[in-house]
């Protein structure tokens, strides 16, 4: 992966990363604190382009804190999308990156050809956590429970900072219901190494931010979705992907024995349905330019 610099437009550094080469565009939108660690089937696809949230990895903390809202995301997101001289092209997004795609392609229809949603549902990130809980009380649940993190984040960072990443690390992780044991333990591992240094507090607060979104009326997009839900999957339930997009004329979606890291536990399946999609996509550009000749 290749990585650069760009300025948004509150003059936070942004720090971008894409595949090198030449291939069709497509942009990743990231989940809260995440990176090219997510998605290992698609890191050297040519053509990819993606960035780091706001305070993570490499991207700097804007100067007021509260520029963190799904508004200056969907602007870092164009940022990346002007800086790499991209029109217009396929949109994917895990987590609640969900939430920034969809708006996206709400906001800008003429830049997202079509979008790949996997394991997030389109804002109201809370309601769509813990499964188990009863639906009424799920937001309440999903929300207090972040606050309680983020106020517990300098104690999460004295440990989690400590903890050694090995193979053991990665073979707990993947019996422990947390990550299923289908993923490749070496990208497990790499994925891990990095986000375990976050800072926590920080990271609970983009949670926060953007999860509370309301959720998103998708019934303007026509372009076509794919959305990949993870049966057992804690933190978008299926219902609350499916739901939204149950009316557009365009929707596929594909329910896998999977977690929330659907794209470390089914990589090839990631690959196959963006390939799907792009195929798709291009039949649409070309039935919609046959119609007006």
């Amino acid at each position: 992966m290749r990585e650069h610099d760009i300025i948004a437009w509150d003059g936070t550094k942004i720090r971008t990363w894409h595949a090198p080469g030449e291939g069709t565009p497509v942009l990743l939108c990231p989940g809260v604190g995440s990176g090219p660690e997510s998605w290992p089937s698609l890191t050297d696809r040519p053509g990819l382009v993606s960035w780091y949230m706001r305070g993570t990895m490499g991207s700097d903390r804007p100067v007021d804190e509260r520029n963190i809202s799904l508004d200056d995301h969907v602007q870092d997101a164009l940022a990346v999308l002007d800086d790499a001289g991209v029109e217009r092209c396929v949109v994917a997004g895990w987590s609640m990156g969900v939430t920034i795609a969809a708006e996206l392609a709400l906001r800008h229809p003429e830049r997202v050809a079509g979008l790949l949603l996997v394991a997030g549902a389109p804002g109201d990130s809370f309601d769509a956590m813990l499964p188990l809980v009863p639906k009424n009380v799920r937001r309440l649940v999903g929300l207090t429970g972040t606050k309680l993190l983020q106020q517990a984040g300098p104690v999460l960072d004295q440990v989690l900072h400590r903890v050694p990443v090995t193979d053991a690390t990665a073979f707990l992780l993947r019996h422990s219901g947390v990550i299923k044991p289908s993923s490749d333990p070496k990208a497990v591992t790499h994925a891990v190494g990095r986000f375990l240094q976050h800072d926590w507090r920080w990271y609970f607060t983009l949670a926060l931010a953007l999860g509370e979104t309301p959720r998103q009326d998708l019934s303007p997009i026509v372009c076509p979705v794919t959305l990949l839900a993870g049966r057992d999957d804690l933190l978008a339930t299926t219902e609350s992907m499916s739901g939204p997009v149950g009316a557009l004329p365009q929707a596929r979606l594909r329910v896998l024995p999977c977690s929330h890291y659907l794209p470390l536990e089914a990589p090839e399946v990631v690959a196959d349905e963006l390939d799907l999609l792009l195929d798709r996509v291009s039949s649409v550009d070309f039935a919609t330019s046959e119609a007006f000749r």
